[in-house]
């Protein structure tokens, strides 16, 4: 995603409660530029305190482990973004959905996950999670480093997108995505 944007490094946005999806629906006009990411999503079961922050230390903070998509979104004229825009923007974050099988992060191999993406039917792209800076968790690590620097941390129940395992693709009303993982199963989601 960083090279489809030409953004250079990775950027964080917060998700509030009314950007989940939980029908599997998003009005398409409620949304400006919309486009649909998979990712791997954990949730906390334990805070994560003490830095510094590593692979290990959110494995341990994790319960588990979904397949989801998030709908990124730009307020920013054909996405024509940098690292201040998209910061700017939230992240582009828009609305996310998650699957409801729930997976043990230490019952399998996060970069190692296979996930192929699927518009309309037709199979667009693919990507694993090591996809996500070289690992899922890393992400979260990475996370929990950058929140410190603002006396900021992440916390038991927080919901955290790891970032999209392939190229981001644009959605209009009637669209139908879905993501199927190896190990997750799959999550979808339609435009309507």
């Amino acid at each position: 995603m960083q090279q489809v944007f030409n953004v250079d490094q990775p950027d964080y946005g917060h998700l509030f409660d009314d950007m989940e999806v939980v029908d599997g629906k998003v009005c398409a006009d409620s949304m400006l530029l919309p486009r649909v990411e998979a990712e791997i999503t954990f949730h906390l079961k334990s805070a994560l305190t003490s830095a510094p922050f590593t692979v290990e230390k959110v494995l341990d903070a994790t319960d588990y482990v979904v397949a989801s998509l998030e709908i990124v979104d730009s307020r920013i004229k054909n996405w024509k973004i940098k690292i201040v825009d998209t910061i700017a923007d939230n992240a582009s974050s828009g609305k996310y959905v998650l699957s409801s099988k729930r997976v043990d992060p230490r019952t399998i191999d996060l970069k190692e996950i296979k996930m192929e993406f699927f518009k309309n039917g037709e199979k667009i792209n693919e990507g694993m999670g090591k996809d996500a800076l070289g690992d899922p968790a890393y992400c979260v690590a990475w996370l929990a480093e950058c929140l410190k620097t603002y006396n900021v941390m992440l916390n038991a129940g927080e919901v955290i997108l790891s970032g999209a395992l392939s190229a981001a693709l644009p959605a209009v009303k009637g669209d139908h995505f879905e993501a199927r993982f190896s190990e997750l199963g799959s999550v979808s989601v339609e435009f309507v």
